[in-house]
């Protein structure tokens, strides 16, 4: 398999570098991350006008028709400028399981995709339960501590049982539920927790329902799990950059610290890092596109999601120490880079989870 970006993908990912370099520097995103609600719906409006949210889209369903690769390209890009915008979660997670359900591109995947209107997908039942009302409408009761983005969203699509402990996927309008923002360490990604106290739908708000959605949840979590990769590659590449920067700037003993060899030995062993997980990333993406069986897909997108994890839990860790005791102050963006690769680190569940379930994959299919 040829992981080298084509032409027309070098164009998407150089425009997309040159469009936030200029519409999402350092400045704007603190600027955004420090207001009340940390969305920058300028720059939301500015990417859905030039397609971004139907990349991935048929262009029956009015997209781009492209594919996971070009995903991963600008979700690369997002997460280098630590965008406070709700990609992944309304156009890649959300987008994904509405796919799943079988909507076609009119209704509210037509609006995700033309970035009119942001979804974002609840995983998580524990604490949630249906009932269906006698007017066949349903009846919705539930608690999500931490969704992220569901703050900003037009429509909730949240994850229930009902009494026999089916599983179910209610499309759930925000303004009828609580939502409650919360204080996290990273603030260019906002976090809410939801409650639905007798929450009214109607019959059409189960979206999917059985087995049927819990296949749709897994596939959404191992794409979610490519898109994400990219995100912290992204991440990874900006905490190498300012290293360096840093690293030409600062004197000691009469010359640049960039000139030490240690210093040297330290970026370069973030540079192997962050080229292993690139292949990683691009590689799960080109199989992603592929269309491939359900193991394959699993395994790529745990390779991809725990190289590029480290890779950016590495290369901020290391950022820090070469920028000294300054990089953990406030004024400095390496500690933002930091705080965005911790977070992530578990967004779709610990990388020890994604390891044994590959684990148990390999096992299952050892002779």
């Amino acid at each position: 398999m040829d992981l080298r970006p084509s032409d027309d993908q070098r164009l998407i990912a150089d425009a997309a570098a040159n469009f936030l370099a200029e519409a999402c520097d350092a400045h704007a995103m603190r600027a955004v991350a420090d207001s009340v609600d940390g969305f920058d719906r300028r720059l939301w409006q500015r990417i859905a006008e030039l397609g971004w949210c139907g990349v991935q889209a048929p262009l029956d369903d009015g997209g781009l028709g492209m594919g996971w690769v070009e995903v991963a390209l600008l979700q690369e890009q997002l997460g280098r400028r630590l965008a406070c915008v709700p990609y992944f979660d309304s156009v890649v997670l959300a987008a994904c399981v509405l796919r799943a359900a079988g909507l076609a591109g009119a209704g509210l995947l037509g609006e995700v995709v033309a970035g009119a209107r942001v979804a974002i997908v609840a995983f998580d039942a524990d604490a949630s339960r249906v009932q269906r009302e006698a007017d066949s409408g349903w009846r919705l009761d539930g608690h999500w501590p931490q969704l992220p983005a569901a703050g900003w969203a037009d429509d909730l699509l949240l994850c229930a049982r009902d009494e026999s402990s089916a599983l179910l996927l209610l499309r759930v309008p925000a303004a009828s539920v609580q939502v409650r923002p919360l204080q996290t360490i990273d603030a260019t990604q906002r976090r809410a927790e939801v409650q639905a106290a007798g929450v009214k739908l109607p019959a059409d708000a189960c979206l999917l329902r059985g087995a049927a959605l819990e296949r749709a949840l897994q596939r959404t979590r191992e794409l979610g799990a490519i898109a994400l990769a990219a995100s912290q590659l992204g991440v990874a590449q900006q905490c190498l950059e300012l290293a360096v920067a840093y690293a030409m700037q600062r004197v000691q003993f009469g010359q640049a610290i960039a000139g030490f060899q240690a210093v040297k030995h330290r970026c370069a062993q973030m540079l192997v890092a962050i080229e292993a997980a690139r292949s990683a990333v691009h590689g799960a993406a080109a199989v992603a596109d592929a269309d491939p069986d359900k193991a394959a897909l699993a395994f790529h997108a745990a390779q991809a999601l725990c190289a590029a994890t480290e890779a950016a839990q590495f290369a901020a860790q290391e950022a820090l120490q070469l920028h000294g005791g300054v990089g953990f102050t406030w004024e400095y963006d390496v500690q933002l880079y930091f705080k965005r690769a911790q977070a992530d680190s578990v967004r779709l569940g610990a990388l020890s989870q994604w390891r044994e379930r590959v684990a148990a994959q390999l096992l299952d299919d050892a002779p």
